[in-house]
């Protein structure tokens, strides 16, 4: 039985990702489908041994060694004082070890983003929330913390997963309609918050908050660690201009072709004494050739995508050795795979897809991989665009034993 068959509506094509409608340890006894419904975007939620016995994904000497690279996002935030006598800074990566505060000088911590593009037990804990849109992740974030360590009250404008891998860490959380944000600050601390809730979290335990929630968590007992799962909820100015970019870089007109290109043309202009007024007829040019840009069939969809899948400035890819016969393929973890109707994105690129090539790659988009037997059968269409990708270092050779 290949990959694209025997597959329920509600058994997610990852493996790693529990059945949609059955219960989850991850979401505290909810299924994937409850959570949605219940929690998602709306209202916080605490669970007790999320992850029961994780494990950090790296120690606290390989977190500042990554921290000092220059492909990393790191931070690294330090508080002196209390109250209103609170000193905060920020410093941002790459963080060289001896610039960072003694260990067992409080009140400081060091984060780092994408750690699932570094690490296979970090790839592993992110594959696990494959129950939302890859198209909304943003990455999994880790933290080291000295005790009182944070980076103070404050909002988050997406929904995270906060699990706690080391140690423990007390989250307060609030609503917080009337926050005030202290100014002048290097990192944005509400000045007013009044917590509604508190927990303190151990190794193994998850809170998940929706966008919006204002929330402070700081290391008690000693240091701790945290992943935080993001999803990122993009403005919609930021949506219309991206894809206004991409839009713009696309724009081909046919009637530019030929010996006899559509110009713009004023026969009926008359004699003016405004110089300087833009004739309303070239205004209307101009917005009938907008018009057909944005009336183009599947191209604002196809800019969209483009975009939502572009991988970070940070991301880098190394060339892939050939793609052997009689295997399947993996994506690289830092690959992000998309599709909509009639296209698949990869990595920023499109390229429409229809009939059982485009079942073949949307099977490869939701599930990360294709086993070989169902590559066997793809057509040469969709094998001759896998070797390029292998050759890309955007997938690579899966043998067939897994």
């Amino acid at each position: 039985m290949n990959q694209l068959s025997g597959l329920s509506l509600r058994q997610h094509p990852d493996v790693a990702v529990p059945p949609l409608d059955q219960p989850a340890v991850l979401l505290g006894g909810l299924s994937p489908s409850d959570f949605m419904q219940q929690h998602w975007q709306r209202a916080p939620l605490l669970v007790r041994q999320a992850l029961p016995g994780v494990q950090p994904p790296l120690t606290r000497a390989e977190l500042f060694k990554l921290a000092e690279g220059e492909e990393v996002e790191s931070r690294l935030v330090t508080r002196r004082g209390r109250g209103a006598d609170e000193v905060w800074q920020l410093e941002r990566g790459p963080l060289q070890r001896r610039r960072l505060p003694p260990l067992k000088q409080p009140d400081w911590t060091v984060l780092v983003q994408g750690l699932d593009q570094h690490l296979p037990s970090a790839q592993a804990m992110l594959a696990q929330f494959r129950f939302i849109p890859q198209a909304r992740l943003d990455d999994l974030m880790i933290s080291w913390a000295a005790e009182g360590g944070g980076v103070g009250p404050h909002f988050d404008s997406y929904d995270v997963f906060l699990i706690q891998v080391q140690g423990q860490r007390r989250w307060r959380i609030g609503r917080m309609e009337d926050a005030r944000i202290r100014p002048d600050l290097p990192v944005k601390i509400i000045e007013n918050f009044q917590p509604e809730q508190e927990w303190v979290l151990s190794p193994g335990d998850m809170l998940y908050l929706p966008p919006g929630w204002a929330h402070d968590g700081d290391a008690v007992g000693g240091e701790c660690m945290t992943c935080s799962v993001g999803f990122r909820s993009p403005l919609r100015s930021e949506l219309a201009r991206e894809t206004l970019l991409r839009l713009a870089d696309a724009v081909e007109d046919e009637g530019d072709e030929g010996v006899r290109p559509v110009v713009y043309a004023d026969p009926g202009q008359p004699a003016t004494a405004e110089p300087g007024r833009i004739p309303a007829d070239l205004v209307r040019f101009a917005a009938d050739g907008l018009r057909r840009v944005m009336e183009e069939a599947g191209a604002l969809e196809r800019a969209l995508g483009e975009y939502l899948s572009e991988p970070k400035p940070t991301v880098s890819f190394d060339f892939g050795e050939p793609l052997p016969a009689g295997c399947g393929v993996v994506l690289d973890p830092r690959s992000c795979m998309l599709y909509d109707v009639h296209h698949v994105f990869m990595n920023g690129d499109s390229w429409h897809a229809a009939g059982e090539d485009a079942c073949v790659l949307r099977c490869l988009a939701d599930a990360r991989r294709l086993d070989a037997t169902t590559l066997l059968a793809a057509s040469a269409a969709v094998r001759g665009l896998l070797e390029q990708w292998c050759d890309d270092g955007w997938i690579h050779p899966l043998p067939s034993r897994e």
